[in-house]
C-alpha cells in the first residue's frame, strides 16, 4: 500500500514540474520582447555564478532564494516583471511566489535561451 502512495506522489510531482516547464515554454517570445520594450523589469533568478557566466542584457540578478528578502527591488505590484533561469523551474517558483503576494504582471520566460535575441 505504501508503495502505491509513493508512486502516486511521484506522479503528481512530475505533473507539477511538467506543467511549470510547459507554461514557461508556451510564452510568446514577441510578448516578452514587447514587455521589455515597454520597460519591464527583467530578473535573472539563477545563482550569482550562473549570472556572471552570461545573462540577458539589463537583467538584474535576484536568486530565487533571495526573492522574498529583496522584494523592494521589484517595484510596485503592478510593474511588469519577466523572470528567467536556466530551464524555467526556478523562474516558475519565483513567478508563483510573486503572484501569491499580489504582483499582477509576472511572466516566466523559462530559460535564458528563451529570452529574445
Amino acid at each position: 500500500m505504501n508503495k502505491y502512495i509513493l508512486i502516486a506522489i511521484g506522479v503528481v510531482f512530475i505533473a507539477i514540474i511538467f506543467n511549470r516547464f510547459r507554461s514557461a515554454m508556451s510564452v510568446d517570445a514577441n510578448k516578452i520582447k514587447d514587455k521589455i520594450q515597454q520597460g519591464a523589469l527583467v530578473v535573472d533568478v539563477r545563482t550569482p555564478a550562473e549570472y556572471q557566466a552570461g545573462h540577458f542584457p539589463g537583467a538584474v540578478n535576484i536568486p530565487v532564494d533571495q526573492v522574498e528578502k529583496r522584494l523592494g527591488e521589484f517595484g510596485g505590484k503592478d510593474k511588469s516583471i519577466i523572470v528567467y533561469c536556466a530551464s524555467g523551474g526556478r523562474s516558475g517558483s519565483a513567478k508563483s511566489y510573486l503572484e501569491s503576494i499580489g504582483f499582477s504582471d509576472v511572466i516566466n520566460a523559462g530559460g535564458l535561451s528563451n529570452m529574445p535575441k
